[in-house]
């Protein structure tokens, strides 16, 4: 298997360079929540859900809120209780514009009816940089990395995660949903995909190869430390997956009238 990175346009020139590819299995893509949140905030030339067959998720990255280790703030409570006191003063910052946690956040921002400003940068550690020099209240970040060594060196304090279950790295650190927002779920996902009219014969045979590998003791390993969990889901499922988190993008971005 040969690696061949195409950055650019968050994701876009690659994946539109694998659309036009032989339906073959002999290339194929992987990406992530650009995939689906592109194509919402840019005029592009291929449809993430007619344009490409979804072969497996790989893994999933969870996502966190964090604050200043000095903050006030030490629940999540705390700092929507002081979102509702102050509108409008308390800043977000992560990754942005248009991104899945500016989406996120959007999304906590209605579920808890408070007013927060977001902040974008174009990356997690000019963020991180911005938080621990007290230019923002908080950010929504993506676990591993930088912010996993930041809270193990004791400079961040983490109020909740967005995932469905705790991080097993942070088992103390609570839910969005346990605070009482039931169905909120945010994971940042990593899938494969092969080009549209790729024979199911040939999708079944790739998901054949990437589900045990994801199984390996090795594998789940390397990506624990890069804050990665391997996922087990291919085929109709992860197509099921991505036709209702598409649906979801696209109302939040509409409700939002966020632009890439």
């Amino acid at each position: 298997m040969v690696i061949e990175n195409r950055p650019g346009a968050s994701t876009a020139i690659g994946t539109e360079s694998v659309s036009h590819e032989a339906p073959d299995g002999k290339t194929l893509l992987v990406n992530g929540n650009p995939f689906l949140i592109n194509p919402l905030v840019q005029k592009l030339n291929y449809h993430p859900l007619t344009g490409f067959e979804p072969i497996c998720n790989l893994a999933r990255s969870p996502t966190l809120i964090v604050v200043n280790s000095t903050s006030p703030y030490h629940t999540l409570a705390d700092l929507l209780e002081a979102a509702r006191a102050k509108p409008g003063e308390l800043t977000l910052a992560s990754i942005g514009p248009a991104s899945a946690t500016q989406i996120a956040f959007e999304i906590l921002k209605r579920e808890a009816n408070v007013d927060v400003t977001f902040v974008p940068f174009p990356g997690i550690p000019p963020a991180l940089n911005a938080l621990l020099g007290n230019h923002v209240t908080s950010v929504f970040g993506i676990y591993g990395g930088e912010v996993a060594e930041q809270i193990k060196a004791g400079r961040l304090r983490a109020l909740a995660t967005a995932s469905q279950t705790r991080i097993e790295a942070l088992p103390d650190v609570p839910t969005v949903a346990e605070y009482g927002y039931k169905d909120y779920e945010v994971n940042i996902w990593t899938g494969i995909f092969a080009p549209a009219k790729t024979p199911s014969s040939t999708v079944t045979e790739l998901a054949g190869l990437f589900t045990p590998a994801l199984r390996v003791p090795e594998v789940r390993t390397k990506l624990e430390i890069q804050g990665m969990y391997p996922m087990v889901t291919c085929g109709s499922e992860f197509g099921a997956f991505l036709r209702k988190q598409y649906d979801d993008y696209e109302r939040i971005i509409r409700e939002a009238n966020l632009k890439g």
